[in-house]
């Protein structure tokens, strides 16, 4: 039965959003179309010939053609929904339905700024669309606003409780016990996700499972100091060469040098590392990153001790590569593992600092502790209950919605001191820069102080220079192996947080994995050519980063892995 309930609906405007009493309808469960049967069960060209059929008998119909957006999303075909969605927009300017679709688009397409901007205009029109909430509570994660989007993906679900991308979002705002039942249904019907999100998804349930029954106490930091500096360890390419940057660290007393990575989540180590630690698989699960070779096996496990300089953690989450190393090292150290610290990553004294953050106004002050699971439950605020984990920075779409607790979550909080930071997109783990290139077009880049130099997708690069094969003088390796066909882009400004580096010979390769499992178009990476002349400082919590430029104390690294 239709229900109509009185709302406290959210709009989206410049500043917090603003809640607003509204009648709005709930969706009844209405007859599922041809289209859209053809979409749950993924047979996709059938669902575009359905589509493409009711447009030729209604053109510009709104309802099909948001349907066909949101089929080409999903084959990964976001330039032509986007152009789609701009010429339903234009037929219907009023239609909150295309406006939304046009967002979802605009999202995918790698612009979140301009998504928010056509949220802003739907929401001028009519507030009671479940998909424009879907839509506001994805926005509002990526730019750390966590109370709001756990508000409006719950409205979302209240007006359309039967949409399925509505019905996977809401799943995550749920407690770990009602959240493994209504996934495990979830995954028993048809859903139309892709497979490999439908494999780490069933991965998640089993770790959730698992750690139900045999309960591990939550991360925590058992060490009096809740600061402290740590020297960089030389991860070196031969005796006179540094490649990259890591930190000792002690996994049941047994050390490994860690990459710092920016770009990687948690901890993670090869299995001759797990091993040497006495560290037992919990569950099964995947890992993909730069390379071809897509997915690389691997399993989760709990380590009793972890030690990173002053500090120790106890019974944390780390992630095991099946694979006797990860990317020729011991492993990878996400710095989101610091994301209840603030985060100084000082490359010309070659330190890292961790010491708390500001606390939020009336906000107690308080101790903060290692976060080394990947499906944190709640970035915005404390829990009381330990997250699961993820197999990869793409299990865990990005308006998932945090866990609701007594302390949380918050909207981001940027201290007095903060004020000019630069505010940053956090998908998971990944912080996302908005980077313009030679003063031409504005596109996303993942902050990556694991990548040896700073580089560029083929296709954004060729948007404002040439480019040109590599051939044999350039070699790109990641977790997932090797890239197979690298190129150099000719010369190439980027600008961003109140900075502005030229490089010549940009490498350039293919990331549409990584954007796949970003959710949104990714251009490439800002790495260590451009990190290493600076001091980074990083706000997990509130998605804040600053930059420090100190000329001429940068260390040149190798020119290449």
């Amino acid at each position: 039965m239709r229900g109509l309930w009185i709302l406290a609906v959210m709009a989206a405007g410049a500043g917090p959003a603003v809640a607003q009493n509204v009648q709005c309808p709930v969706a009844a469960q209405a007859k599922t179309t041809e289209a859209e049967l053809a979409v749950l069960s993924r047979d996709y060209d059938k669902a575009t010939s359905l589509y493409q059929a009711d447009l030729a008998k209604t053109p510009n119909d709104p309802e099909a053609t948001a349907g066909l957006v949101q089929v080409m999303l999903r084959q990964q075909k976001w330039s032509d929904a986007e152009a789609l969605a701009e010429k339903g927009v234009a037929a219907n300017p009023r239609s909150v339905v295309m406006l939304t679709a046009l967002g979802e688009a605009q999202v995918r397409a790698g612009k979140p700024w301009d998504a928010w901007q056509t949220l802003k205009t739907a929401n001028g029109i009519d507030l009671c669309y479940a998909r424009e909430h879907l839509l506001f509570s994805q926005l509002a994660h990526i730019n750390s606003l966590y109370a709001t989007a756990l508000k409006e993906a719950r409205m979302a679900h209240m007006l359309d409780p039967h949409d399925p991308e509505i019905r996977s979002e809401w799943i995550w705002t749920l407690p770990a016990a009602e959240r493994m039942k209504e996934l495990e249904a979830y995954l028993a019907s048809p859903t139309g996700d892709d497979p490999d999100d439908i494999r780490h998804m069933q991965q998640l349930l089993d770790f959730m499972k698992r750690s139900a029954d045999t309960p591990h106490k939550a991360c925590r930091l058992v060490s009096k100091a809740d600061s402290t500096e740590i020297p960089f360890a030389y991860l070196m390419a031969d005796a006179q060469r540094i490649k990259a940057f890591g930190l000792e660290v002690k996994l049941n007393g047994k050390t490994a040098r860690l990459q710092i990575d920016t770009g990687a989540g948690g901890i993670l180590i090869s299995r001759s590392v797990a091993e040497r630690a006495g560290l037992k698989a919990v569950s099964h699960t995947e890992m993909g990153g730069v390379g071809s070779k897509g997915y690389q096996a691997g399993y989760t496990a709990y380590a009793d001790s972890i030690q990173i300089g002053g500090l120790e953690f106890q019974d944390c989450e780390v992630r095991v590569l099946d694979s006797r190393n990860v990317a020729d090292e011991d492993g990878l150290i996400g710095m989101d593992v610091f994301s209840r610290f603030l985060v100084t990553l000082d490359y010309p004294m070659r330190k890292l600092g961790l010491g708390p953050l500001p606390p939020r106004p009336g906000e107690a002050e308080t101790t903060p502790t290692l976060r080394s699971d990947q499906a944190e439950s709640n970035p915005g605020g404390d829990t009381n209950e330990s997250a699961a984990s993820s197999a990869d920075a793409g299990d865990k779409p990005a308006a998932q919605a945090a866990t609701p607790v007594a302390h949380g979550p918050f909207d981001r909080y940027i201290a007095p001191e903060m004020k000019d930071w630069t505010a940053v997109y956090r998908v998971g783990h990944q912080l996302l820069l908005p980077v313009n290139m030679n003063k031409k077009v504005n596109k996303l880049f993942i902050l990556d102080t694991g990548a040896w130099a700073t580089s560029v997708a083929p296709d954004a690069a060729r948007e404002v220079t040439k480019v040109n094969s590599a051939g044999d003088q350039m070699k790109v390796k990641g977790i997932s192996g090797t890239v197979q066909q690298a190129y150099f882009a000719d010369q190439i400004t980027f600008y961003f947080a109140h900075l502005g580096q030229m490089v010549q010979m940009v490498p350039s390769f293919d990331i549409a994995n990584v954007s796949k499992s970003t959710g949104m178009e990714v251009s490439g990476f800002i790495g260590a050519s451009t990190i290493d002349l600076t001091t980074l400082k990083i706000d997990y919590r509130d998605g804040l980063i600053h930059f420090d430029y100190t000329a001429n104390r940068g260390y040149v690294r190798s020119a290449g892995p």
